[in-house]
Order: C-alpha cells, then structure tokens, then sequence
C-alpha cells in the first residue's frame, strides 16, 4: 500500500460514518480514526471541538474559522493565521478553498531546502500537488482538485491544520 492508496482511503473513510477503521496486510498494518473518535466509542461532534496534533510545540486549541472584524483584516503579519485564512473568501466569493482532507502538519514543500510545491501567483491544475499534510508520521501529499491561480497561501509552514481547513485560495478564472 503506498501514500496515494492510503490517502484515497482516508478521503473515503472521512466521506462516511465510520469512527474507526483498521487494515492489515501482511506486515502492513494502518489504524485510521476520525475526530469523532474517542476512547473505542464514536461521539458526536461538539461544536467547537478540540484535536490534538503532535507537535514540537505546544499547539492551543484552535477556534472554528469565523471572520474576524475589518479591523483585523489590515492587520500586519504577526496576525493570527485563523484571522488571515477567512478574510480573502469574505471579500472575493469567486475564489475556490483548497481544503485539508485530513488532521495533520502542513508544510509547502517536501523539505526545508527543496522549492515550495504551489505559490502565489502558481497555475495549478486538477491533480497538482500543492502540499504536504504530515500525519501520524506519514507524509501525505496534497493535490489540487480545481484548476486556476494560487491568490492566498491560508496556512504558515510547519503549522497544524485540521480537517476541511482551508490551505489555498484559488481563482478558477485566472
């Protein structure tokens, strides 16, 4: 089973009601929980619900994606990153989200010192790769499913992310 096999899988499992779900083949083994597993026992989602991501640092509970006032949208850079990845879309409803299909790490290239995979400006196609979602040690690479021009990185490097996070802003038009 190889990375394009086992991130087919977790779109499929995160498409259904599934909580748990586990594959072994030979000495392959992958166990795949969704957010609202907890414990051996499904639970339904609470409203603001908080995943842990291991990371190097600390990681805070990270709010749902709501607009942040006008004021914050001219903010400087040292914003927070959940106040810049709404603003674009509440502004421009022709752009298209490039979403994160799972709970994880993000990072723009597939190492410190190589080229980012997508930038602002890029013409991406259906089926780029556009980033890397590390997950429980696996390296999940990103693909594009529009086709246009990158307008809005949402996401820092080496940030957590978490399901149906938006990464990427893209105009189909250009």
């Amino acid at each position: 089973m190889n990375n394009k096999d086992i991130q087919d899988l977790i779109k499929l499992i995160n498409k259904t009601d599934i909580s748990e779900f586990k594959l072994r083949e030979g000495d392959f083994e992958i166990t795949i929980r969704t957010k609202d597993y907890h414990k051996g026992k499904p639970v339904l989602p609470a409203p603001q619900q908080v995943i842990s991501v291991p990371t190097a640092a600390p990681v805070a509970a990270m709010p749902t994606y709501q607009a942040p006032p006008p004021m914050e949208v001219a903010a400087a850079e040292s914003a927070p990153v959940e106040a810049k990845a709404t603003t674009p879309e509440v502004k421009n409803t022709n752009h298209i989200e490039v979403k994160s299909p799972i709970v994880g790490t993000f990072y723009r290239s597939s190492a410190p010192e190589k080229p980012v995979y997508a930038k602002v400006g890029d013409r991406i196609e259906v089926g780029d790769i556009v980033c890397i979602v590390e997950a429980m040690k696996l390296f999940n690479e990103i693909e594009s499913e529009v086709s246009g021009t990158i307008v809005k990185v949402l996401i820092e490097d080496a940030s957590p992310v978490e399901y149906d996070q938006p990464l990427f802003l893209v105009d189909p038009n250009g």
